[in-house]
This record gives structure tokens, C-alpha cells and sequence, in this order.
């Protein structure tokens, strides 16, 4: 099945972002790809780190989502795109993935469950976390599952979407470059192909605070595709065969020692509730 990345820079304006998003959306299309992944927040973007984004956001029955829903009916093309989602909090936002079959239908939204508390940014102070809600999905002969960015520091939630079925997992994100930061969104990438044995699909923003670097991993590790820190679309041909190969040769999802597991986690929480006091 052949996949395709959106990589793209966001702007403060939702019609140029829209704008951009039929433009790679049609590249997509003619390159024969029957699915494409664009970033997280591809609706809009700021260099204000302390902009409230509660008067950009917009409900999943709102104008940006249904341009998006329109495009992929057009081009038979199921959409994955990060959004800002409007919620009851007047401040805060939720920081949502939306997929869009080929159809024009949506599916069940995923919201981001890790926020970027970290590096200096607050993420949590814009953005309400999800409740755990997952999202799995079938597209072709192949299962996706949704990461967001920061979520792919969490190898818990990976590993729960492969036990879900996920073959494939998609992770739109707006990476920020730093000292080692675009280190880290490679490695951390390449170890959740390797340990869930399937592919990681990258679909990052460039621009002034984010790096690029979208990728494709297989499930061994191995960087498929790549590309840098320029605007384009990557489309990369994922194999079910190779999921199942590696699966074979190496199958660390069916070697996990399940009994001993609880243990360690009962001693985990009384760790964790431990830290927290001392905190």
C-alpha cells in the first residue's frame, strides 16, 4: 500500500494552510498514494508560544474539517490532519488528530493524551489533555493507529496500539529543533518500529520553530524515506509481508515475560506514589 507524508509549513492563516493541504493532497493522489499523513496543529501556527488558541479552534463539524472531509471525498484519499478542537473550557483547546476516509467520513477523533510540558514549553496551559480514548483504524489491507509528537516519549502508548492490531503507526507532529532534539525524534522513532515490530510513519511541520525530519521506519528499524526541512510530499510503499517477516525473525511482542509484568507494576506504582510525595 503506498502511504504518502504531507510535509508542510503552517501558517497563521486556515485558508493558505487549507490551500497547501490540496495542493500535496493532489500530489498524493497522482503518485498513487491511498493515504496521507499531514502534521499535528496543520490548521494553524504561531511564534507565539503564549497565544490562546480558544478563538482558532473549531468544532469537528467546523470549516476547516469539513474542507478536509471535501478533499479527501475528491480525491479518494483517506486524510490524517492535526487540528485545534474547540471544548467547554473557554482557554483551552484540545490538540486533536482527525482521519478522513476515502469517502469524505470521519472516524473517531484521537486527542493528544501527553502534553509538552518540557523543553521549557507549557503545552498544558493552551491545550486540555485527552481522556485515553485511542484510535485504531482500518485503511487498505493494513491497521493504523494515531500518536501525536510528544506522545512517541511514552513507548506505553505504542505498544498499547500494537496490541490493539496496529500495524502502521502515524505520528503528525510540529517537532521543535534544539540540542539534540532532532537526535531524539530519530532514535525514539527507530525503537518504537523495533520493539513493536511494525512501521512508524513521521509527518512533521517545517518552519521557524519546527524542525521537519518526517520519516518512514520500517519494522526493523530501518529508515525507509526520509526528508529534511523542506515543504514536499514523501510516499513510501509499507508492506504487510514485511511486517509479517519481521514478526517472524524477531518477535519481541510474543516474547514478553506477561508474568511477571503486574509484579513489576504494583512495585511501579508504589514508586511512582513515593516520588510524587517528595515532589
Amino acid at each position: 500500500m503506498k502511504i504518502a507524508v504531507g510535509q508542510m509549513s503552517v501558517s497563521n492563516d486556515k485558508d493558505t494552510n487549507l490551500s497547501t493541504i490540496e495542493e500535496l493532497v493532489s500530489q498524493a493522489f497522482e503518485a498513487g498514494a491511498k493515504l496521507i499523513c499531514f502534521p499535528e496543529c496543520c490548521m494553524y501556527s504561531s511564534v507565539d508560544d503564549t497565544e490562546s488558541f480558544a478563538n482558532i479552534a473549531e468544532p469537528l463539524s467546523g470549516p476547516f474539517v469539513s474542507a478536509l472531509k471535501r478533499f479527501a471525498n475528491l480525491y479518494s484519499i483517506c486524510i490524517v490532519a492535526g487540528i485545534f478542537e474547540s471544548s467547554v473550557d473557554a482557554n483551552r483547546v484540545y490538540n486533536t488528530v482527525v482521519v478522513i476516509d476515502e469517502n469524505g467520513q470521519i472516524k473517531d477523533p484521537y486527542r493528544k493524551i501527553h502534553l509538552y510540558d518540557a523543553f521549557g514549553t507549557k503545552e498544558s496551559e493552551r491545550v486540555i489533555a485527552g481522556d485515553g480514548n485511542t484510535l485504531v483504524f482500518q485503511a487498505g489491507n493494513l491497521t493504523f493507529g494515531v500518536m501525536t509528537c510528544y506522545d512517541l516519549r511514552f513507548p506505553e502508548l505504542a505498544r498499547f496500539l500494537a496490541f490493539q492490531g496496529a500495524q502502521v503507526i502515524l505520528l503528525p507532529a510540529a517537532w521543535r529543533p534544539g540540542p539534540m532534539k532532532e537526535s531524539h525524534l530519530e532514535i525514539l522513532t527507530r525503537a518504537r518500529a523495533i520493539e513493536n515490530n511494525l512501521y512508524m510513519v513521521v509527518a512533521a511541520q517545517v518552519g521557524v520553530n519546527c524542525c521537519g525530519n518526517s520519516m518512514v521506519v520500517d519494522p526493523m528499524g530501518v529508515i525507509q524515506s526520509s526528508v529534511a526541512n523542506n515543504e514536499c510530499i514523501l510516499v513510501t510503499e509499507v508492506r504487510r509481508e514485511r511486517i509479517d517477516e519481521v514478526r517472524e525473525v524477531s518477535p519481541t511482542l510474543q516474547n514478553r515475560r506477561t508474568d511477571l509484568y503486574a509484579r513489576w507494576r504494583d512495585t511501579n506504582q508504589r514508586w511512582y506514589e513515593d516520588v510524587s510525595s517528595e515532589a
